[in-house]
């Protein structure tokens, strides 16, 4: 069932522990490079909820100092007791996740990366499912020329560009909109221009000046790119899922357990057996997270 739902079949998913833990799931995924929040969005839910309340929210901005009346209608369209929860929940989830688990990845990749190679994989399902009846040849197609050009994306070198605000607040523009795409992470794009460290060393040292500048290029990226994905996904919304799916199958690449710093894929190294184990792994938490969603939108209002 789409997160559109009437409110009396998706009350049980919207409630606020629910919610505040799908936001701490998506600020992890977001902290970890090459895991998509958009995914973890998806997976849970709660990925067309956040997309197009971020997009009314956007143009209640727009519209504050003009027409205060549509301003207000379009905030009464935002479901703010999913929205307000799932933010409050994404700090605490990506601070945690930058401080413990961050680490681990630099420490742990082949075993870690099977983990999220598995997950990713997993939750194809969902956007294949959304979408609805079978795929005609021609989306088939479409799918897989836009998985063609991810994937190739993905596998661009990494740069090392100066951290200075200017860079800062463009680099971060650009990851925001990786943040509002499934299969993309806004964190593997921060590694791609270098500035995946000096981002997490900001964090963890209270760099406020850079966290601001960085804060600042997050919300020009969404409102920048959020207005349209809104769009396609209430007027477009089947062809907007083939591509979405699209974009997740290509991104896969960026989460291979065996790459070089230049991201050239290797052939299976070592700990083959530990990476098979976590790939299963993470298949099956993801897919068990899409029948929880799914049984939980399916039971009636408790209340």
């Amino acid at each position: 069932m789409p997160d559109d739902a009437p409110a009396a079949t998706t009350s049980r998913s919207a409630s606020t522990p629910w919610s505040l833990t799908r936001g701490a799931l998506v600020g992890a995924a977001e902290a970890l490079p090459g895991i998509s929040g958009g995914t973890v969005a998806l997976v849970t839910g709660v990925y067309e909820t956040a997309v197009t309340g971020a997009g009314h929210a956007i143009s209640a901005l727009r519209l504050a100092a003009t027409d205060r009346v549509r301003a207000r209608a379009e905030l009464r369209k935002v479901r703010w007791s999913v929205i307000v929860p799932l933010l409050i929940g994404m700090v605490p989830g990506l601070l945690i996740t930058v401080r413990f688990i961050a680490p681990l990845l630099e420490e742990h990749p082949v075993p870690l990366y099977g983990l999220f190679l598995g997950m990713t994989a997993a939750a194809l399902v969902v956007p294949v499912r959304m979408a609805g009846a079978r795929w005609s040849a021609g989306e088939v197609t479409r799918a897989l020329v836009v998985a063609a050009a991810v994937f190739l994306l993905v596998g661009l070198p990494p740069q090392h560009l100066s951290p200075t605000y200017p860079v800062v607040l463009v680099a971060a523009a650009v990851a925001a909109c990786a943040l509002a795409l499934p299969g993309t992470s806004g964190s593997f794009l921060l590694l791609t221009f270098g500035l995946y460290q000096p981002t997490l060393a900001a964090l963890n040292d209270r760099d406020w000046g850079y966290v601001a500048v960085f804060l600042a290029g997050i919300v020009l990226g969404l409102a920048c790119f959020v207005k349209a994905l809104q769009w396609l996904l209430e007027h477009k919304r089947r062809p907007t899922l083939v591509l979405l799916s699209g974009v997740m199958a290509g991104a896969l690449r960026a989460l291979w357990p065996w790459q070089d710093d230049d991201r050239t894929l290797l052939a299976p190294g070592d700990q083959v057996g530990l990476a098979v184990a976590a790939f299963a792994v993470g298949a099956a938490v993801v897919l068990g997270l899409v029948a929880a969603e799914r049984r939980s939108r399916s039971l009636p209002d408790a209340g």
